[in-house]
């Protein structure tokens, strides 16, 4: 059994203004030359295939034509979980007709959707997959009144754990004694794992307490989605296969990758498998003199810029920057201030761009205009205003 694991396409990404259209469509056929080549039987995307739950036309098409290319290739198992970036329903609308293609959709975990997904190569009961998609509060926590942050934090550990167990009970009961590999998805943040600029957190107010000695003592691989970095967490068979192009400038300089496992029986093998580049994402540093004489050095004029810069007068050289990023034909998408320089002129930084400012950092900017100095009660705040800002996003 040979598997690719990919995971976070954030299929309809909008970055600063700009479509990512083109990069998809330059994964999707990759991916699909990829699966042939490789001669792949299974493939898991273990979530958020659309950036946002209400996708663009374009998006949905990438979706669907890649589905349907998929399904006439040597591939013969496609498994797709939802990630907290997916809608339900946007996911949910053509699962029956994918079906009919082997195409399974797990949608929200719920006890009316079966995870345990069956693998057949050649009619021969190869493997079994827990696909576990990213599980939404309300499937795990019961709600209780009066629960203290630290209960409900607890109470979300636990009832996940839960989820995973009763899962791996019913695969166990499918495999009927076999001894073939047992496989689990998940859409979670791990214990001890690397994370970005360019994740959603995904449980507001809730720390889970899961690692690897939880995921790893029932199941033989552990698809993992959220994180965007390609990383092991603690052994070598749980792992984030990480998003297949940059989705953010925290990760200009991350190699992309899918992850490709092979069974022999239960014996594992895993090889990362680097995804090429369309398009690179530049991180510059430095004064008006540096970042001047780092543009000439720019050979790729479809490279998107982001600048850090920490100059004496930082606005005259900002206009100066952009100036020379025209004249070059250069793709500048930021300017950002250094926040030492931000700390010298404090009064002269409203005029920074709301694209380079999250939700998060525009509300602590008015309540620190409006003097809030209570920790408590600003803690409570933010934990309320993230939960917010989630509902909207995931609505």
């Amino acid at each position: 059994m040979k598997i690719l694991h990919t995971s976070d396409w954030h299929l309809g990404q909008s970055f600063m203004g700009k479509s990512r259209e083109e990069e998809h469509q330059a994964f999707l056929t990759w991916l699909l030359k990829t699966i042939e080549e490789e001669n792949i039987n299974v493939l898991i995307v273990a979530g958020d295939i659309f950036d946002t739950g209400t996708p663009p036309n374009y998006a949905l098409e990438l979706y669907y034509n890649f589905l349907t290319k998929l399904s006439l290739s040597s591939c013969e198992n496609i498994i797709i979980t939802a990630g907290n970036h997916d809608s339900i329903a946007t996911l949910k609308a053509p699962k029956q007709l994918l079906k009919a293609l082997n195409i399974h959709v797990i949608t929200s975990g719920d006890e009316n959707e079966n995870e345990v997904v069956e693998v057949y190569k050649k009619d021969k009961l190869e493997g079994i997959v827990c696909a576990v998609p990213y599980l939404r509060d309300y499937v795990v926590r019961q709600s209780v009144s009066a629960q203290t942050m630290n209960d409900k934090e607890s109470s979300l550990t636990q009832g996940i754990k839960e989820h995973y167990n009763n899962v791996y009970k019913e695969a166990l009961i499918v495999s009927d004694k076999k001894d073939i590999p047992i496989i689990a998805t998940g859409h979670l943040t791990t214990v001890g794992s690397k994370t970005s600029d360019s994740e959603r957190e995904i449980y507001i107010g809730g720390t889970l307490d899961i690692d690897s000695d939880f995921l790893s003592k029932h199941f033989d691989y552990v698809a993992l989605g959220h994180l965007h970095i390609n990383q092991k967490v603690g052994c070598e068979h749980v792992r984030y296969c990480g998003s297949p192009i940059p989705l953010s400038f925290s990760e200009s300089l991350s190699q992309k990758k899918v992850n490709i496992v092979e069974f022999e029986n239960k014996t594992i093998k895993v090889t990362e498998l680097d995804i090429p580049l369309h398009r690179p994402l530049l991180v510059l540093r430095g004064d008006v003199t540096s970042i001047l004489k780092d543009f000439e050095s720019v050979e790729d004029k479809n490279t998107w810029i982001e600048v850090h810069l920490n100059d004496e007068n930082p606005f005259h050289a900002n206009q100066v920057i952009r100036d020379k990023a025209e004249e070059l034909e250069l793709i500048l998408l930021a300017v950002k201030i250094d926040k030492t320089e931000k700390a010298l002129h404090k009064e002269d930084f409203d005029v920074i761009s709301l694209e380079e400012l999250k939700p998060l950092d525009v509300f602590e900017r008015r309540m620190e205009k409006d003097g809030l100095e209570d920790e408590a009660f600003v803690k409570e705040l933010v934990v309320n205003f993230k939960q917010i800002v989630s509902e909207v996003q995931n609505s």
